[in-house]
């Protein structure tokens, strides 16, 4: 008795850090520890079962999931993405395994995209590790290659810089992405890409922009469309410019970042995550020129066009957080800190 009692209790604990906390901009806030929660209870188990819907069913919900994360509705996704790795593990019989198994991939496959963007590298690495395995029982030579990127980001994350180059250039010169056409051009791509943000990261722009030029050597191989766009956003001439901007800061010439932002047409953007992320991206740029007013500026700009991903994500809540500590402070900036769960 008291160890159903103790796990009760455990479970409304676990919905508490969203639920009836006051006004939706603090709610806002605590979106993405509410979102890292479920996907930690769900990826271990925990929680009521899931009864397996159909494929059609299943695969309706991931497109939806898929929406929300490009929208950047990232309460509507702490639903759908924890509910939709529950339902792949339930058990199923029949050619729906193999379905099911794919659909579970691509399932863990965002779970460690938005993972990585809350900073969870330990659920990423444990998520990335599912998708490669499940993305390898099924075959699906794109999901193996997309979490062969993953774990390349994760690893450069953790400053394992020699063996992110490595991972992600190996899986771009595999030879089964050479087999099946277009994506698979546009999955080298991202791997090269992936690549080459290591090597600015390692301080090594020559090695970047090189291998950046490679990236869009292979864009202007697709004829300047956009392919994957359910890979992080896609892989187009576009997305290659939208690398220069993060590549060219962390390779340490911010106005690189800046002229490549500048060539940039927001609306011809594929998502208002990646709208978001490059605006984002930008005032980091402001914020390393120090033109304080036009970071500030630009991250008011990015929360009208992503609150939720604004003031959940913790890149964007330490940026923040520098500007308050670093000089003075506008009612702006004040305020945005507070919408964001920053302490002033």
């Amino acid at each position: 008795m008291h160890r159903r009692k103790l796990l009760a209790g455990l479970a409304a604990t676990a919905t508490a850090p969203f639920l009836g906390s006051g006004s939706a901009q603090a709610d806002e806030a605590l979106l993405g520890e509410l979102l890292v929660a479920r996907l930690r209870d769900a990826m271990l188990g925990l929680g009521a079962a899931t009864p397996v819907p159909s494929s059609e069913a299943l695969s309706t919900d991931f497109t939806h999931a898929l929406a929300d994360f490009d929208a950047c509705r990232y309460a509507s996704l702490a639903v759908r993405l924890p509910r939709l790795i529950r339902a792949g593990h339930a058990p199923s019989t029949g050619s729906h395994d193999t379905e099911q198994s794919a659909l579970l991939a691509k399932s863990y496959l965002l779970a460690t995209r938005m993972l990585v963007k809350m900073d969870e590298q330990q659920l990423g690495w444990m998520a990335v590790d599912r998708a490669r395995q499940l993305a390898e029982a099924a075959g699906d030579v794109l999901a193996v290659a997309e979490s062969a990127r993953q774990v390349a980001v994760l690893a450069r994350r953790a400053g394992w810089h020699d063996q992110a180059l490595s991972i992600a250039l190996s899986a771009a010169d595999n030879p089964d992405l050479r087999g099946i056409g277009r994506a698979g051009t546009a999955v080298r791509g991202l791997l090269v890409q992936s690549a080459s943000y290591t090597l600015a990261r390692r301080g090594d722009r020559d090695g970047m922009r090189e291998l950046t030029d490679e990236a869009a050597a292979l864009a202007k191989e697709l004829g300047g469309a956009t392919m994957l766009r359910d890979h992080g956003g896609g892989f187009s001439p576009l997305t290659v410019q939208l690398h220069k901007i993060s590549a060219e800061n962390h390779a340490g010439d911010p106005q690189a970042a800046l002229d490549a932002a500048r060539a940039i047409s927001l609306k011809a953007l594929p998502s208002v995550e990646r709208r978001s992320r490059t605006l984002c991206d930008i005032a980091v740029t402001y914020d390393r020129l120090g033109r304080r007013s036009d970071c500030v500026r630009t991250l008011l700009a990015a929360e009208r066009c992503a609150p939720q991903e604004t003031h959940a994500r913790p890149a964007t809540k330490s940026l923040i957080s520098s500007l308050l500590a670093s000089g003075p402070t506008s009612t702006e900036l004040r305020c945005l800190a507070e919408r964001s769960g920053v302490l002033l």
